[in-house]
This record gives structure tokens, C-alpha cells and sequence, in this order.
């Protein structure tokens, strides 16, 4: 069994970054109904879109 251990916040920074309107309708249509934050979303996309660019790289 995995033993239990708090889990470590990253640290953050703020960025203030625009995004085309159509771009913040389809993020918000897409978490609609979760617990999922816009931030949170546009995170977990930023790092996938991060490991494609480097496997293509490889």
C-alpha cells in the first residue's frame, strides 16, 4: 500500500494573459458541470501541448 503523504503546492506566479473570447466560451463550455477551474484547465493544457513539443523534438 501507498502511504500517505500531504501533497506539495507548486509554487505560482501571476500572469495576466488575454485569450479570444471564443477561446474563454469553449474552455468554459468544456469544465461546465465540474470542479475543474479555468486556470486549472488552461494549466493541464499548457503542460500537455509542453510534452508534445518535446517528443516531437525527440
Amino acid at each position: 500500500m501507498r502511504k500517505f503523504k500531504l501533497p506539495a503546492i507548486p509554487q505560482t506566479t501571476s500572469k495576466s494573459i488575454r485569450f479570444p473570447n471564443d477561446v474563454i466560451d469553449q474552455v468554459e463550455e468544456a469544465i461546465r458541470g465540474t470542479e475543474v477551474s479555468f486556470s486549472a484547465f488552461v494549466i493541464e493544457a499548457t503542460r500537455v501541448a509542453l510534452e508534445n513539443l518535446q517528443e516531437q523534438d525527440e
